[in-house]
């Protein structure tokens, strides 16, 4: 079995930083990507930032210069760096991972049940 559990979620400032984690626990044979989901009430479900082995990154617009994906390959973990913090960025954040379980299988997505992001004064 695989699992994703996200960690640094919590109630900030305006202004504010929080730094995600996200750690994939399991047996398997690579993970091929890392990023992360925000899904917010009334809105549709976004792609924040992704985040390959290989260190290629992209970002939603609304998170270019303001959040910073990393990955630490050894620890299987992603980062989100959030900076300057709005309430718009209030958000359910969900870690995904995309998973070969053995080196000759399929990739898979795998998700995490999400930390909670609160911008607010």
């Amino acid at each position: 079995q695989v699992q994703l559990v996200e960690s640094g979620g919590g109630l900030v400032q305006p202004g504010g930083s929080l730094r995600l984690s996200c750690a994939a626990s399991g047996s398997f044979a690579r993970i091929d990507a890392m990023g992360w989901y925000r899904q917010a009430p009334g809105n549709q479900r976004e792609l924040v930032a992704r985040i390959t082995s290989a260190r290629t990154t992209n970002y939603a617009d609304s998170a270019k210069g303001r959040f910073t994906i990393s990955s630490d390959n050894a620890k299987n973990t992603v980062y989100l760096e959030m900076n300057s913090l709005k309430p718009e960025d209030t958000a359910l954040y969900h870690c995904y991972a995309l998973i070969a379980r053995d080196w000759w299988s399929r990739q898979t997505d795998y998700w995490g049940q999400g930390t909670q992001v609160t911008v607010s004064s």
